[in-house]
């Protein structure tokens, strides 16, 4: 899967300008209004008290910082991780009945995949074989329901909505640096003169992570460690690496692959039950308004980093911050903000002819959200784009 590289200097940092700051605090109050909650839902399944619970929030917060910080300044490109919904999504049924212990084995063994993976190239061979256009076709599909989200949430909140919306065309008419800077501002004026936000729910205290000493079972491997490798190497890894292809990034893929395993083998231990490439929030970091040079980008994945961070220190008073928006404005945010990156990869996609028609199918299987066997839509839309570019390539 090819891709225009872009060139990222590692001598020169730079300025930092509020622009990737403000794209980072979007991409962190996306990931954690959307999918905190189902962590959880997914440490209630084993059966895990409020303190093991509060830990798997601190791992999984803690895990994405460091990766994302890490490769980020490594790479000197936007390299944002995150944890696997899917997966929790999946562990919040398939954990019912289990032990923790068992649980907790079934997550090292889901790290060390995912760290082989990585390290052999093996993952990163699959991916190079996508062509662009289906991967372009593959990142609009996966956020192009955020934008859905972002115009329906205006069928409740209409003048929360429609203010915003507002706000975002005349920032892209006059000041497209600070679009969303604006959106941001103007959502949470109108939702504080309505009386919509509410902090009353923080917390200031200090997480302490809890360990639980891993127990292995055929039974847990079977039920939970496979399917939890393959649907965050599906479901999250590979809308991620196309995230960044499809942006024009040719950061390597194996050695993030298997610094997110290395991150799942340390942290499942405490609840990190899988550490992954993200690809909706990393969007907001690679686009246009995290930064008007692509090459400093990597600010935005940084900053988001850092909030993660300050998450897994301060879990209860941050996520209890973030719960303080009210939701249309995290919709409308998340959706205006990934506007122009689905505009870019939807004509990236349908640029060629050739490949035009496999890239349409692709796109609308990844919007469909069809899950099958618990496997999500973003693996189910490139078989699909896949198998309709070998049929249209056979010779008669």
């Amino acid at each position: 899967m090819a891709a225009e590289p872009i060139a990222a200097p590692r001598s020169t940092p730079g300025r930092l300008s509020p622009a990737p700051l403000v794209a980072g605090f979007v991409a962190v109050l996306v990931g954690m209004t959307s999918s905190v909650v189902l962590v959880f839902q997914a440490a209630e399944a084993f059966g895990a008290t409020p303190a093991e619970t509060a830990s798997w929030v601190w791992a999984v917060a803690f895990g994405s910082g460091v990766t994302s910080v890490g490769l980020s300044l490594w790479y000197h490109k936007p390299v944002l991780t995150a944890w696997s919904t899917p997966g929790a999504v999946l562990l919040a049924t398939a954990g019912v009945g289990v032990p923790l212990a068992e649980g907790i084995g079934a997550f090292l063994v889901c790290g060390l995949l995912i760290l082989v993976a990585g390290a052999s190239g093996l993952f990163a061979r699959v991916m190079d074989r996508i062509p662009v256009a289906l991967a372009s076709a593959l990142l609009a599909g996966v956020l192009a329901h955020f934008a859905f989200d972002a115009f329906a949430a205006g069928g409740t909140e209409a003048l929360l909505v429609g203010a915003m919306f507002a706000a975002y065309l005349a920032g892209r008419r006059w000041w497209p640096r600070w679009a969303v800077p604006g959106v941001l501002a103007v959502g949470v004026a109108v939702a504080g003169l309505q009386g919509q936000l509410d902090a009353g729910a923080v917390e200031w205290s200090l997480v302490r992570p809890v360990f639980t000493a891993p127990r292995f079972s055929l039974t847990a491997v079977v039920g939970i460690a496979l399917p939890l490798f393959v649907v965050t190497m599906a479901s999250q890894n590979l809308p991620g690496v196309a995230a960044q292809r499809a942006a024009g990034y040719s950061t390597p893929v194996s050695p993030p692959i298997a610094a997110t395993g290395l991150a799942t083998l340390a942290l499942a231990p405490f609840g990190g039950f899988a550490i992954n490439l993200a690809a909706i929030t990393a969007a907001i970091c690679m686009g246009p308004e995290a930064h008007e040079d692509p090459n400093r980008r990597w600010q935005a994945s940084v900053t988001a980093g850092t909030l993660y961070l300050a998450i897994s220190a301060l879990g209860g008073a941050v996520v209890g911050l973030i719960a303080a928006f009210p939701r249309a404005l995290v919709l409308a945010v998340a959706g205006l903000a990934l506007l122009p990156t689905i505009g870019n990869a939807l004509r990236v996609a349908l640029l060629d002819d050739t490949t035009g028609e496999a890239a349409l199918i692709t796109f609308v299987v990844a919007a469909s959200g069809l899950t099958l066997w618990s496997v999500g839509a973003p693996f189910w839309a490139i078989v699909a784009g896949a198998v309709t570019l070998a049929v249209q390539r056979i010779r008669r």
